[in-house]
């Protein structure tokens, strides 16, 4: 269908996405192999239908634009702020280290060093797309370790940005002949920092206040249509916008959107209306990575991509590894951002692409690097899946680290001074909502997670806080519920819910105790362990409609 290039590489990227990842699934394995394969399958390197690569990739563009708004709906400045001492110095760290295992690696192969350079810088940044799902497919990003994976990659962002200007000033000074002037990349250095500040300067005093407005304006008239296109009009206008304005990214322009976006009390609904179509160019993002690889490569180089890949498997993880470490974070926060960053994408893609326009680096070399980035692609999951075997080993060594320390933060602590309080088990979503309230009233307030980076939040936030399992009978003891207000049991899981509400009970009979459940049967079975509230969310929007209709006595509130 050339007559239609733009339908064609749609459907067939969606299709075969379909049909290869839903083999994988059948194999046990990730879907990303599946949309990787179909890549490969309609890339010019296989023979048969050759889909539109440059169509491709910016409908890839698109899903990864809409991945960073939503992240950045997710996210605050404070978010941001909070893990900066991280976040720049281990972001920059890690780039140098890539980049100089890059140049040896180039010195190696009797590169010249321009080629060296850019072939390292590419492999020291790593893939929005691979990070931010393995990130949501585990519940991470609102935790520390998310936080610090989303601000490294933001100070990763701003570094392209500067080498996507630098690197064709210095491969068009080397084109011409001419020495590379300092003065003059200093000068071209200054120009795209300026812009980068004047943007984000913009962004949070003008867009802060007009995104929010706007978008309340628009909720305001009732159309749920509008309402999304009004989403993605602002998600996509701003992205495009500032990129042709600014020179950023259109990736950092839609996270700065989501962010100030965030700022409205309807950033969930547009969360909501973002998401299907984010998942779906999300998918063709893969396939159009699959399409770059020339599998030849895997043949005439074979050494050469297992050298690049081990960089960016090993090089770029032990680095991120240490740095975190020595800014004495847990190790399972190292471990995570480690695998995080162990793979490169779309940026690499886009630098290694310039450097080839500039006859800095050679198309070898760029098959070489968009085999080693397929590959860590492929390995990413496989690493997550590793991490998370490793889990129970993580928890009984920050147990016994716990138990051997000589104050130990995380032993449960009798707080036999606290007395009216009110117990908040578990601090998710809704248990942070709880707490937030409960400090503003000025709340005697306890609270119970067994999340490393909740608890340390919770204790930053100067919150008394009993890290460990809720359900323990010792950690429910040291909340001292016998002279406590209430226990507030936020935890999603019923069974480990109903085992706090039983020896809750068994401490304090006349307690006041409430729970969440998502079903029926879980607020039987809650209530059957002694819960004297037990909150279901269809149930209380019903409640609440009835509870309105009695006030105005047209209907006995019953639910």
């Amino acid at each position: 269908m050339q007559e239609a290039p733009l339908i064609a590489t749609l459907v067939s990227g969606i299709v075969l996405a379909f049909v290869f990842a839903a083999l994988a699934h059948r194999l046990k394995l990730p879907a990303l192999a599946g949309y990787l394969l179909a890549g490969v399958v309609v890339g010019p390197f296989t023979p048969g239908y050759v889909a539109d690569g440059h169509i491709a990739h910016e409908l890839a563009e698109v899903g990864v634009v809409l991945l960073m708004f939503g992240v950045g709906l997710h996210f605050s400045l404070k978010d941001l702020l909070s893990v900066k001492s991280l976040a720049i110095p281990g972001a920059l760290i890690q780039m140098a280290v890539a980049t100089v295992l890059g140049v040896l690696l180039g010195m190696a192969l009797s590169w010249p060093f321009a080629q060296g350079f850019v072939f390292g810088l590419a492999l020291s940044v790593a893939s929005t797309v691979v990070l931010l799902r393995a990130m949501e497919e585990r519940r991470l990003l609102e935790t520390e370790r998310g936080r610090i994976a989303v601000g490294w990659l933001i100070v990763e962002d701003l570094a392209m940005v500067l080498a996507l200007v630098l690197v064709p000033a210095v491969g068009g000074a080397l084109a011409a002949g001419q020495g590379v002037s300092v003065g003059a990349l200093a000068g071209t250095v200054g120009i795209a920092i300026g812009k980068v500040i004047l943007f984000v300067a913009l962004m949070l005093v003008v867009g802060a206040r007009l995104i929010p407005w706007l978008l309340a304006r628009v909720a305001v008239s009732g159309s749920r249509e509008l309402f999304r296109l009004a989403v993605l009009a602002i998600a996509l206008g701003v992205a495009f916008g500032v990129a042709g304005l600014f020179g950023v990214s259109f990736e950092l322009g839609a996270f700065f959107a989501g962010m100030m976006m965030g700022e409205s009390k309807l950033a969930h609904d547009a969360a909501e209306e973002t998401l299907p179509l984010r998942d779906a160019f999300a998918v063709l993002f893969f396939v159009s990575v699959g399409m770059l690889f020339n599998y030849h490569v895997l043949l005439a180089e074979p050494l050469v991509v297992l050298a690049a890949l081990a960089i960016i498997v090993l090089g770029k993880s032990l680095a991120a590894l240490l740095i975190v470490l020595v800014s004495r974070r847990p190790l399972r926060t190292a471990l995570t951002i480690a695998v995080s960053l162990a793979q490169i994408g779309e940026f690499s893609f886009i630098l290694i692409g310039v450097g080839v326009a500039q006859h800095m680096v050679s198309k070898e070399a760029q098959d070489v690097l968009l085999a080693a980035a397929i590959v860590s692609i492929l390995l990413n999951p496989l690493l997550f899946k590793l991490l998370d075997h490793a889990k129970p080993w993580l928890d009984a060594r920050e147990a016994t680290h716990a138990a051997t320390a000589a104050a130990p933060p995380d032993e449960p602590v009798h707080d036999d001074d606290l007395s009216g309080h009110v117990v908040v088990a578990g601090y998710g979503r809704v248990g942070r909502l709880l707490c937030d309230a409960l400090r503003a009233d000025g709340v005697p307030l306890l609270a119970m997670e067994m999340e490393h980076d909740r608890v340390e939040d919770l204790r930053s936030q100067g919150i008394r806080t009993i890290s460990g399992q809720a359900s323990r009978d010792d950690a429910l003891a040291a909340a001292n519920l016998g002279a406590a207000k209430a226990l507030l049991v936020t935890v999603p899981d019923v069974f480990e819910a109903g085992e706090i509400v039983r020896v809750a009970r068994q401490i304090n009979p006349g307690l006041t105790i409430c729970a969440r459940a998502g079903s029926g049967a879980g607020v039987a079975h809650l209530r059957g362990q002694g819960a004297s509230l037990v909150v279901s969310g269809e149930r209380e929007i019903a409640r609440g409609m009835l509870d309105r209709l009695s006030a105005d006595g047209m209907a006995a509130a019953t639910a």
